[in-house]
């Protein structure tokens, strides 16, 4: 093969750029890769000084034709780039240009500079491709321009055959972010899980009333991963979530009041306080729902008004008492402390419990206040004996801190049982529960093993087989549903007995509960007898 003359090159494309001949200018810059380094840079030179219409196709074609061009002639891209951001008419132009077959560039640099003008031309294009590609390009852009006017052509690829452009809509609605766009991305929801969680993500991300209510909602889904999103993400949200989720409060859905409960008491915004309080005044029927109101003021700053508590501890199910004590512990104060005394001070059934639930709630500023008192003493003995090892130790340890050292003395004069427990593994994101666990497993003869995080629950049993393993349902990054699952990977059902505890009551959670091959379900708020009860169906209970 001949040698390029790179001298009649030159002339050429002087002549072309004169008479404006595109194609013939192509055709000497075919063969750019030919030449050396030095007449490459004149040849460049000299389209550089053409007009911008002229250079910005041939500029475009040759990185389409030549893409090592890119790495080795830089000067390329970026006078293409510098010239379509300095000339926007320019931009159009290309955009239009039905002789430009690959243009990407085009697009891609109408997105960086959220060129609204080019929406109209971007939204035409895709309605003249069939390339997948091509079309995702041109939607992701479409949603860094950010313009109203596509949001209908954007939400008809919401509902397309392919996932990936389905996946490009829902974020370049997520990125138009008008309230229009966050409508069309909530009707898309409801058929297909995964996608709703992207959609959810969104939401998360625009944080506008729509998308608010549209997380709110989603507590009340009867898919327990999508309420674990919507309560960790309202939780992460904050304040900004309060107003909403107060207004979950006046609602008759119980599901829906814990749910939202849980997520008050993470975000423990003081304004949460009052609307709880107001709804515990209303005694709610379902002994799950008082827990959590409870909960969640053990983790909010009560200021005033404090002394309501003090009935939590008279309530029937000790998962409310026990709610309660914490909160009172929280919040304790001399006016507290009296009206504990007093409940105690009578004597009788009720105020033997509430020093049991004292006892094993570990509320060291309510136990402390009272532990001076011969009644509250006489008391606490009867259940010490029967109190977990640690809690028994951990008293008698904040007895001598306070100087009450024969108080200490008697508490760790109990001596415990030497006969092998059996293991039991109690899994739940909440604290509070978990402390139940301890006292009830027990009581029941059991050696509790807690975990409030399912992770680390799992890398336990990859080294050590339980008895058996209670499991909550609704729990952050791991459901008790996917905990399950996991959890078959090492034991089958007949090797490991599992049980959901839960207080959701939706078939759609059980029947996922039993898929992933839980043995049994029980409904909180648990006790004693009721755990005795499921697990003595799998399990020797002595």
């Amino acid at each position: 093969m001949a040698a390029l003359n790179t001298d009649h090159m030159i002339e050429e494309i002087q002549a072309n750029i004169k008479t404006g001949d595109i194609m013939k200018a192509r055709l000497v810059l075919a063969h750019i890769g030919d030449i050396d380094r030095k007449s490459q840079n004149r040849l460049l030179y000299e389209l550089f000084k053409a007009d911008v219409d002229f250079t910005v196709p041939l500029l475009n074609n040759l990185l389409i034709e030549n893409s090592e061009l890119a790495v080795s002639l830089p000067v390329i891209r970026e006078t293409l780039i510098s010239n379509l951001i300095a000339y926007p008419d320019v931009l159009l132009q290309a955009l239009r240009d039905t002789t430009i077959k690959d243009k990407t560039i085009m697009i891609e640099t109408a997105g960086e500079l959220k060129f609204e003008q080019a929406s109209p031309v971007l939204v035409e294009l895709l309605g003249q491709n069939d390339d997948n590609q091509a079309m995702r390009l041109i939607i992701e852009n479409l949603g860094l321009i950010g313009d109203p006017e596509s949001v209908n052509t954007l939400t008809d690829f919401l509902y397309s055959a392919d996932r990936d452009l389905i996946n490009s809509a829902i974020y370049a609605l997520g990125q138009v972010g008008t309230q229009t766009a966050m409508h069309r991305l909530s009707e898309r929801m409801g058929t297909d899980n995964e996608l709703d969680l992207v959609i959810l993500t969104i939401f998360s991300e625009v944080q506008d009333k729509v998308s608010l209510r549209i997380l709110n909602d989603t507590l009340r889904s009867h898919y327990a991963h999508m309420r674990i999103y919507a309560k960790d993400t309202l939780t992460q949200i904050g304040s900004k979530a309060v107003p909403i989720l107060i207004e979950n409060l006046k609602e008759t859905d119980n599901d829906l009041l814990i749910h939202t409960l849980n997520v008050l008491g993470e975000i423990g915004d003081e304004g949460a306080v009052m609307p709880i309080r107001t709804l515990l005044n209303t005694v709610p029927h379902d002994a799950n729902v008082r827990f959590a109101a409870y909960e969640a003021l053990a983790l909010l700053p009560l200021r005033k008004g404090a002394y309501t508590l003090a009935a939590g501890l008279t309530d029937t199910e000790d998962h409310v008492c026990t709610a309660a004590a914490r909160a009172i512990d929280k919040n304790f104060n001399e006016i507290l402390s009296a009206g504990v005394k007093n409940l105690v001070r009578t004597g009788g059934d009720e105020a033997r419990h509430i020093v049991k639930i004292i006892v094993n709630a570990e509320v060291d500023n309510i136990f402390l206040s009272l532990a001076t008192e011969d009644f509250f003493q006489d008391l606490a003995q009867t259940y010490l004996p029967h109190a977990h090892p640690d809690i028994r130790n951990h008293y008698a340890s904040l007895l001598r801190e306070k100087g009450l050292g024969a108080f200490a003395d008697q508490i760790e004069g109990v001596r415990g049982e030497k006969n092998a427990r059996l293991k039991v593994c109690a899994v739940d994101d909440s604290r509070m529960i978990l402390s139940i666990y301890k006292a009830t497993l027990h009581e029941l003869g059991c050696e509790p093993v807690l975990f409030e995080f399912p992770a680390t629950a799992l890398e336990w049993l990859a080294k050590e087989k339980p008895a058996f393993v209670l499991t909550d349902l609704n729990m952050p990054e791991i459901s008790g549903i996917e905990l399950t699952e996991k959890i078959r990977k090492l034991y089958s059902v007949e090797e490991l007995p599992v049980v959901m505890v839960t207080t959701q009551g939706d078939v759609q959670d059980h029947d996922a509960a039993t898929s992933a091959g839980v043995n049994d379900i029980l409904m909180k708020p648990f006790n004693m007898e009721s755990l005795k009860k499921v697990m003595g169906k799998f399990i020797n209970l002595a």
